[in-house]
């Protein structure tokens, strides 16, 4: 039975972070997710998740370091052990990581400390995701590894494909790494998503939705999200599909949107 989460920092944005939980909950959602931790004060936002009964499904991993970037392999390393201490305060049990930093606007990503090549950035990712796998299996973390879009949100980032980030994972054998499968970036990079997460489901750890063009809700641009997911039903997914895409006009009609997605079928949040 998949499960369902919003994303309360690209969501609910018209209200102060502290009272986007109990607007979640109001409107029907477990489970929620978020960009990165530095910023939170963690044991509050604690207490906010457990006062609305919601659960924290994700929240980024790597913060400002490069994982492609060899010449920034020991504070990425320490980014992440920071990043396991602080899921264990929110009970996250999902670190989404990149190959990239981004810079905030415009969200290119930083550049490397030298002109590395293709396989030097390669090696320098499965180093990482092998040097981290058993942190995850000891912490009772998941990893997951988003490949993005590089047409319009993140020019230079280096891992754009599915087939990549699968074939990474696979290289390291951990049940506590995975994709992640961002359904906006890989229709945008690639297309044929349905086709994509039926060939690649064992690897996928968590699924990000945004239609296209536009990163907006559902409904608002050309991938018809409900038979999506009805087909991940159909595959027997079981995982957590995070809604997260900036509404178009307002999040009421936003969060209606997310909801017509599973009027048909058996989801949990």
């Amino acid at each position: 039975m998949l499960k369902r989460d919003i994303h309360i920092e690209s969501i609910y944005s018209e209200l102060p972070f502290e009272k986007r939980f109990a607007a979640a909950k109001k409107d029907g959602f477990d489970f929620v997710e978020m960009w990165g931790w530095e910023d939170k004060d963690l044991p509050e936002m604690k207490n906010l998740l457990d006062e609305n009964a919601l659960k924290l499904t994700a929240m980024s991993g790597d913060g400002p370091y490069s994982m492609c970037d060899p010449a920034k392999r020991e504070v990425y390393l320490e980014y992440i052990k920071k990043s396991i201490e602080a899921a264990k305060i929110v009970d996250c049990p999902i670190l989404v990581i990149h190959s990239d930093a981004l810079q905030e606007w415009p969200q290119f990503a930083k550049p490397m400390s030298s002109d590395y090549s293709y396989e030097t950035r390669i090696c320098a990712m499965l180093d990482v995701l092998k040097t981290i796998a058993p942190w995850a299996e000891e912490a009772g973390v998941t990893f997951v590894l988003e490949a993005l879009n590089i047409e319009k949100d993140h020019c230079g980032n280096f891992l754009t494909k599915t087939k990549t980030s699968v074939d990474l994972v696979a290289a390291v054998g951990s049940p506590n790494i995975k994709v992640l499968y961002d359904a906006y970036h890989m229709y945008l990079n690639e297309g044929k998503i349905y086709e994509t997460v039926e060939k690649y489901l064992p690897y996928i750890g968590h699924l990000h939705i945004a239609d296209a063009p536009g990163r907006h809700e559902p409904g608002t641009g050309v991938i018809n999200f409900k038979n999506f997911i009805k087909h991940l039903d159909k595959l027997g997914y079981n995982g957590s599909v995070g809604f997260e895409f900036y509404p178009q006009t307002d999040t009421p009609t936003a969060v209606k949107a997310v909801k017509e997605c599973f009027d048909y079928s058996s989801v949990v949040g």
